[in-house]
């Protein structure tokens, strides 16, 4: 038994235990609960039904199921909340202590922790950490928001194993406790419609460095305001030389005085906006592994699905699927980042961000414009009325995704590509950006198949 199962035991042990929301993270508290803890008494919180038999409950394990599964929480010691599960009161209202995976795996093992935040580009820098350290022979092992819950790793961990850690606004909003090395990427407007104000948004986010101490690091975005910092702070930028770490033209320079070369023509990320999250990774992983060994994996390294991958050629026109894009950030990355674009589809789920930094740049962007669903029908009408925009007759409007890409095919000139990039969440239309990702996908493969 490692130094995590004996925690959890006596963390645990007499205590009547709650787990609120049973997906996948909910299902790996109870298998460590079952497995190696004493406690109390257990019970399941979840606003849909929990199958018994199906998940292989204990007959002893409660089950609280439908709109009221909040109500009770109160009579529990301990509630261990999953990341997807909004709290219908503040911990500070309720009796029980709120808890969750993430907060007690990183009070045993936060010393061996890389933990990833950020609005966008969590997914590529941590797992392009895990790919390096892991191509260099360290002992290492990937969790976090990337779709793998720190519990189902705790078993397996070393002394000196080190965690790559994706974390995520909901994982951070109630976290007491932070990673050694920590990184902030990015601040966009995002989840606005749970947090009500980029303020609150903020303080969520800055938990991956609030508790940390004074020998720990932060690397973080230049352009964040961060003043209160307790540890070391190295501020990374791509468009401004003050920062400790700058990328330009493929250079990464440090305060160190090192200098790294991008093979820019040897990788398969694209765009400066990668080169800015290699150059993390590089900082991050330099003082672990050689440059020699950092240089091959990252050359070895396939991006993530649905981040500016290419799709196929279909009808002459390169198709690239960047569903991930929630933000105009994002979406102007893409812009600058696919070669020959010729098209954009965007738009999707309207959660109230602030399209104009988006408009203001298709303004002088020679690109043709597809919007679609509310949040594009939206974009669509600021240009319209907009004095400035240059040539409105290259922008257009689909209700649907499969509208967009069928007009897409016919407006997109042979030997140009068309990027999906929308700029806006897909909930109410897709389950998630994957769903939306694979059926533009098969909408491009439809092209291909009735040409």
């Amino acid at each position: 038994m490692n130094k995590f199962c004996e925690y959890i035991k006596k963390y645990t042990e007499g205590k009547n235990v709650c787990i609120l929301g049973f997906g996948r993270e909910g299902k790996s508290t109870y298998k460590i609960l079952e497995k190696y803890c004493s406690p109390k008494s257990v019970a399941i919180a979840d606003l849909n039904p929990v199958a018994r038999k199906e998940n292989g409950l204990s007959k002893n394990v409660e089950l609280v199921c439908g709109e009221d599964y909040q109500d009770s929480l109160d009579r529990f010691d301990m509630v261990f909340k999953s990341p997807g599960i909004v709290l219908e009161k503040s911990p500070s209202d309720l009796k029980c202590m709120i808890t969750c995976e993430t907060q007690v795996f990183f009070e045993v093992y936060r010393e061996q922790i890389i933990g990833i935040t950020g609005t966008k580009g969590k997914s590529t820098v941590t797992s392009l950490i895990y790919h390096v350290l892991r191509e260099s022979g360290v002992d290492c092992r990937i969790a976090g928001n990337i779709g793998i819950p720190v519990f189902d790793i705790a078993e397996g961990m070393k002394d000196d194993t080190v965690v790559v850690c994706e974390l995520s606004c909901h994982q951070l909003e109630y976290m007491t406790i932070s990673p050694r090395s920590a990184i902030f990427l990015n601040l966009y407007e995002e989840h606005l419609d749970h947090y009500g104000s980029m303020e609150n948004y903020y303080n969520a986010k800055k938990n991956i460095y609030l508790h940390q101490d004074i020998c720990d690091v932060l690397w973080c975005n230049y352009d964040i305001r961060t003043d209160d910092i307790p540890s070391i702070a190295v501020t990374v930028s791509n468009t401004n030389k003050a920062a400790d770490v700058f990328i330009e033209e493929g250079i990464v320079y440090d305060s160190d005085d090192e200098e790294y070369e991008i093979p820019v023509n040897d990788i398969k990320l694209l765009g400066t906006h990668n080169h800015y999250n290699i150059a993390i990774a590089w900082d991050v992983c330099k003082d672990l592994v050689e440059e020699e060994d950092f240089t091959k994996a990252l050359c070895s390294f396939d991006p993530l699905a649905h981040r500016l991958e290419f799709v196929d050629t279909v009808r002459g026109i390169r198709w690239y699927d960047d569903s991930i894009s929630t933000a105009c950030a994002t979406a102007i990355s893409a812009l600058q980042s696919v070669p020959k674009v010729g098209t954009i589809l965007i738009g999707g789920m309207d959660r109230g961000i602030d399209y104009q930094p988006l408009v203001s740049f298709l303004a002088d962007f020679d690109v043709k414009v597809i919007c679609m669903e509310a949040s594009g029908k939206r974009v669509y009408d600021m240009i319209q009325a907009s004095g400035s925009f240059r040539d409105k007759e290259r922008v257009h409007y689909a209700d649907h995704l499969d509208d967009a890409v069928k007009l897409a095919a016919e407006i997109t000139p042979e030997g140009m590509s068309c990027v999906m990039s929308p700029a806006a969440a897909s909930y109410g239309i897709f389950k998630n950006f994957e769903e939306r990702g694979d059926t533009f996908k098969a909408l491009v493969a439809r092209l291909s198949s009735n040409a």
